[in-house]
Order: C-alpha cells, then structure tokens, then sequence
C-alpha cells in the first residue's frame, strides 16, 4: 500500500500518472489530505466515485493509532503517544504559546546517541520514522486543534531520536508541510534539533534552507560534554564549533544552543564563562534548559537561584540567552518519558524542586 501522507505533491502528481489518471487528481487529493483533514477517500467528493474505490485498495492515509495522551493542568500541553502496526511507539507534543500552537515531532523511534541525561535512549533505537510517519504526528495535532478553529505555527524536530541522523526523511517532512497547496507552514517556522552531527550540519548549510538551527551543546568543554554526550568523542567540539561558523557564514542565520543544566554537572559559573569564551564570534542564543528528572540517570535539576546567576553570568559576558519556559511540567515531560511508562521502563513523570522556575526570559 502507498503511503500518501509519505509524499511530496510532485511525487504524488507522478504516481497519479502511473495510474494512468491526470497529473491534476494529485493537487485534488493533496488539498483534501493537507486543507480539509480527509481521512477516507470517500469524503474526496470531486474524484470520481471509481477512483475512489481504486484508491481506497492501492493507497492508505493514515497508519497510527493514538495509545494514550496526557495533557497539563498548568498550561495546555498535550503530549500523545501514538503507535504504528508493527508495534512501535513514538511521542508527539503540542504546545500552546501566547504567539501560536507548536507541535515537536519525533524523527526515531528511540534514540542511538546516548545522552545521558535523555529518556529517549533508554531502550535504544529500534527503526527510522518515514516523512509520512513524521507527517502524521503533526496532521494528529492539527486535527486537534481544527476543534477550536486553530492552526499549527510553528514544527520543531526536537522529539525522541536525532533528525541528522534521518536526514533525507526529515527533510521529506519539511518539504510536505511547507508545500504552500497543504500545510504551508513556513520554513522560517520550522527548527531541527541535533546533538552535533557534523556532517549533517554542513549539509544543512550547503543546501541554504532557512529553517532554524539548533545544536545540543550541554558543555562547555570536550571532557565534560563527552562523559553527558558520546557522539562528542567522534564530533569533539573543535569540530562542532568550525561546523557552526560555516553553518552561520553560509546562511547568515544564527544558531540556537541548547544548553540544559545539571545539578553538580555543568551549572557552574565557570562553565559559563567557559560557554561564553566558545561562541565568542558566533551569531547565536542560548536557551538554558532546567533538566527534566528522569529516574533511572539519577541527576538533579539545578537550583533556581543558581539558573538565574549562570543566566546572569552569560549575559554580563555578552552572551544572548534566555531561560526556556518548561512546558507540561506536571506531566511526562522529558523526551520519551511517555513511551518508556508504556513500554515498562519504569520512567515516572519529572520530580520538581521547590523554587524551580517555569517561566524567564
């Protein structure tokens, strides 16, 4: 069965060819898929009833299944656990913001790059999700918010696996859901997240796309960030900071940092001044994240006056940086938190601190 959602709408015009049906029928099906939410090819009502029917045998729109959601109390957050039929599972979350509604995707199914304090890895990664797999988690968001006449705004690929990692396919994802007879979700709204794939950051560059670039850094140095993140040891951040300036010199975009504190692991004050000297000459921001708990890594989220005194830090350094607002905190909240609960991997929603933050910029 084809996989319609899998398509970009020229691939779709040249599969309507080979079923021997104008190339029209595509741009048709493209809008009743992307524009009016059809799940059945019966609600196509200007395709010919015979047609239809032969679609309905060689084509399929949609293969998941949501397993279960959660949705928080505080802010709205709706993180859903969706699962395909060869039984595995992926997270999906939107987010709703005073500026628009977000949705993060997940690119793996599981994680292989190990980061010690992310549950996405724990159970390792099992398969690559396709660009109609991709596709579906967000048409499952947006379906949502068609109940209250909203609209998605903006995509970030920041859910459970690396994007570098399944390059071809995200982009796939990216190019469906900017196509302006769909979706037509500007590329300007659209953020991919990676751990530090260099390779994948200068492809990115060479290719001139202007989405948002954000790089997990998490450390300020090789033997830090090593022990929290393996793929520094094959990408050390000499490397991943020369990708960086290519990557900003090609573009003229700058790049998000992401830069989670741990308690006792990299929260000191001079670690920020370390962070600071590193993107010196680099356009960037630097999105300080208070980590989520997750039991089985045993870290501490940092104190709340210890953020603010490492944010003030970096800013008396001139360092651009803010402190991201935690979102559904008071559900599974860490990437693959959900998915570990169902599969029994004993992850628990985040523990919080007292005086923890939840909101800065």
């Amino acid at each position: 069965m084809v996989h319609l959602y899998d398509m970009r709408s020229d691939e779709m015009a040249a599969w309507f060819e080979e079923l021997g049906e104008p190339r029209y029928r595509a741009r048709q099906v493209f809008e009743w898929l992307y524009q009016k939410r059809a799940l059945t090819f019966d609600e196509m009502t200007n395709l010919p009833k015979t047609l239809r029917g032969r679609l309905s045998e060689v084509a399929e729109i949609t293969t998941s299944r949501e397993i279960t959601r959660q949705v928080s109390k505080v802010d709205g957050t709706t993180k859903f656990l969706l699962g395909w039929p060869d039984d595995v599972t992926v997270e999906t979350v939107l987010m709703r913001h005073d500026y628009g509604n977000s949705v993060c995707v997940s690119t793996q199914v599981g994680c292989k790059m190990g980061c010690t304090f992310c549950a996405s890895t724990l159970g390792g990664m099992i398969r690559q999700m396709t660009a109609g797999e991709m596709v579906e988690q967000l048409m499952y968001s947006q379906r949502l918010l068609d109940a209250t006449d909203e609209r998605v705004s903006s995509v970030v690929l920041m859910g459970s696996g690396e994007p570098m990692d399944n390059y071809d396919a995200s982009m796939k994802f990216i190019d469906i859901i900017h196509d302006p007879h769909g979706l037509n979700i500007g590329q300007r709204h659209i953020t991919i997240s990676t751990v530090g794939l260099v390779p994948g950051i200068i492809r990115l560059a060479d290719e001139g796309r202007p989405i948002t670039l954000a790089v997990s850094l998490h450390a300020p140095n090789d033997e830090l960030r090593s022990a929290m993140m393996p793929v520094n040891k094959a990408y050390p951040i000499a490397k991943l900071m020369e990708a960086c300036r290519y990557y900003c010199r090609k573009t003229g975009k700058r790049i998000s940092f992401e830069y989670a504190l741990v308690g006792g692991k990299n929260d000191r004050l001079e670690h920020a001044r370390e962070l600071a000297a590193l993107l010196e000459g680099i356009p960037s921001h630097v999105n300080l994240i208070p980590v989520n708990y997750v039991p089985e890594r045993g870290y501490e989220r940092t104190p709340a006056d210890q953020i603010q005194a490492f944010l003030r830090e970096l800013k008396s350094l001139g360092v651009n940086a803010t402190i991201r607002r935690e979102m559904g905190h008071d559900i599974a909240a860490a990437c693959g938190q959900l998915r570990a609960q169902y599969m029994g991997e004993g992850a628990r929603p985040p523990r919080r601190r007292a005086g923890a933050i939840t909101s800065g910029t």
